[in-house]
């Protein structure tokens, strides 16, 4: 599992430096400064759970079972929240109203929420237990 989640950083890591240098020099001219903003925003906030992505992958302290479900938060919320991020500020671009899935970002929200909780609890376990 531990393979599964650093690998699965790496991936979330390279799609951001591609998704914000396709930002910051693709869509800068097609773009409104508060729409370019908010697309930074979903870049950043992938980029630091990819981080996280990597800490959990390399982690001994939590056992493997166990690093699951922080995993799966983290994964499901970056996609939720990041990637309804794009869709949403690139919205003016596109023929299609990605307004309809504006509710998705902060369920995204929430799981990245719930897999920072899951992680320091676990963590905090981890202590208990040794």
């Amino acid at each position: 599992m531990s393979r599964t989640i650093f690998l699965t950083g790496v991936l979330f890591g390279v799609l951001a430096v591609i998704l914000g240098a396709f930002g910051a020099h693709g869509l800068e001219k097609v773009l409104d400064r508060d729409a370019l903003e908010t697309f930074e925003t979903g870049v950043r906030y992938q980029m630091y759970h990819a981080f996280l992505l990597l800490i959990l992958g390399q982690t001994t302290r939590i056992p493997e079972q166990r690093k699951k479900w922080t995993f799966y938060a983290i994964a499901l919320g970056i996609v939720l929240f990041s990637f309804s991020i794009y869709f949403l500020a690139t919205n003016a671009q596109t023929t299609f109203d990605f307004r309809v899935f504006g509710p998705v970002t902060p369920i995204g929200g929430l799981l990245l929420i719930l897999g920072w909780i899951a992680l320091g609890y676990q963590v905090y376990k981890s202590f208990e237990e040794k």
